[in-house]
């Protein structure tokens, strides 16, 4: 009885890794067919981040100071052989039945200065996504959801990725996702100083990391009392400046400005209804943008069925990541763009598994 109880685990555990492997996949094909890495000539061409400029340090602020993949993919283009390198590169000309095929319609790929580092950001950009998901799924058990809601909460998340990065979409957003995750679930079960690595490479990855550490405040709570939690916050906090600082030091004379302001932007976005319907294609299907009426509607209708039956300390999280990102995003963020409310990435994650979970019982109700 013990070893069928092992063995059925064991083949959950690895359906449940295979669905999310395909998740991450079709997730991370959805997001560059749809924006590449910004380079020229492909789909999400973008003249102040393109991939180039990228890796060699001329992009504009502040899209330059998210280095924590380019830096892994300069330095592995240092200490990897040139053999190497040359042999992969050979590997990928067309007709050769090569794996790395799926990236031969990017020009720069084809291109050997770059073609390497390529390789290495494409392929950490959907690891990233895989742990994302997988990050996900461990919040969802931390907060002892039911397994079918913590199993495919997740999923539904990486799926919409995509379709979230309207406007933009960039190798950073994934690796942001799971840093987000991973920052909720170690602060769900584990003292706070397990969090000072990914609040490092969260910040290095992504300058907005920092503003994510007070949300933690409520989820410390519940290990330790107010002066604690604090002074966990304020430890983290410094931990994420002590990253950024020197970065932004560094590439201070980069066009661009270190905080672009779109309020009025923002303003002309709300009072145009062409703007509020307006459709992109993710997918390959033309739909509605996300930050349009249906789906914002949506949003919060999901929202609204699943906010009695959150945790406390979620709530308060989510309470304290609304406080702060709405008003950053008004004012420093591009329209339309709902990939900027990433603070809020875990709370959707748990807003979606509550209704999934009341869905499923509803079932089990009627039956």
């Amino acid at each position: 009885m013990a070893s069928k109880t092992l063995a059925d685990h064991l083949f959950h555990k690895a359906c449940c890794f295979v669905l999310y492997f395909v998740a991450a996949s079709v997730s991370f094909n959805g997001y560059y067919d749809k924006w590449h890495f910004g380079e020229d000539g492909v789909s999400g061409e973008d003249d102040r981040f393109q991939f180039e400029m990228m890796m060699d340090g001329t992009a504009f602020r502040p899209y330059i100071f998210r280095q924590m993949l380019p830096s892994a993919a300069n330095f592995a283009n240092r200490a990897v052989p040139k053999s190497l390198e040359t042999w992969l590169y050979n590997s990928q000309a067309p007709g050769s039945g090569s794996r790395i095929e799926p990236i031969f319609d990017s020009p720069t790929a084809e291109n050997p200065i770059y073609f390497f580092r390529y390789l290495i950001v494409y392929g950490a950009t959907f690891l990233f996504a895989l742990l994302a998901v997988c990050a996900m799924h461990l919040v969802c058990l931390a907060l002892d959801l039911p397994p079918p809601a913590a199993v495919f909460a997740p999923v539904i998340v990486i799926l919409l990725v995509p379709y979230i990065q309207s406007g933009g979409g960039y190798f950073y957003d994934y690796p942001e996702l799971a840093f987000l995750a991973l920052a909720v679930w170690i602060a769900l079960k584990f003292r706070w100083g397990w969090l000072i690595p990914v609040v490092a490479l969260g910040t290095w990855n992504k300058e907005s990391f920092f503003f994510f550490i007070p949300t933690l405040y409520p989820l410390f709570r519940r290990r330790t009392s107010r002066l604690g939690a604090s002074l966990a916050v304020a430890a983290l906090g410094l931990v994420s400046v002590a990253v950024y600082y020197p970065i932004r030091l560094h590439f201070a004379h980069n066009p661009g400005v270190p905080l672009e302001t779109h309020w009025r932007d923002q303003l002309h976005y709300f009072l145009n209804w062409d703007y509020l319907m307006g459709t992109e294609k993710t997918y390959g299907v033309p739909m509605l943008k996300a930050f349009s009426l249906a789906p914002l509607a949506l949003l919060a209708w999901t929202v609204v069925r699943a906010w009695p039956h959150l945790p406390p300390a979620i709530r308060r999280h989510a309470q304290i990541a609304a406080a702060i990102n709405f008003p950053l995003y008004l004012l420093f963020c591009w329209p339309g763009e709902l990939r900027d409310l990433s603070l809020l990435y875990v709370v959707f994650l748990l807003v979606l598994a509550v209704n999934l979970n009341q869905w499923i019982g509803s079932f089990a109700h009627s039956e």
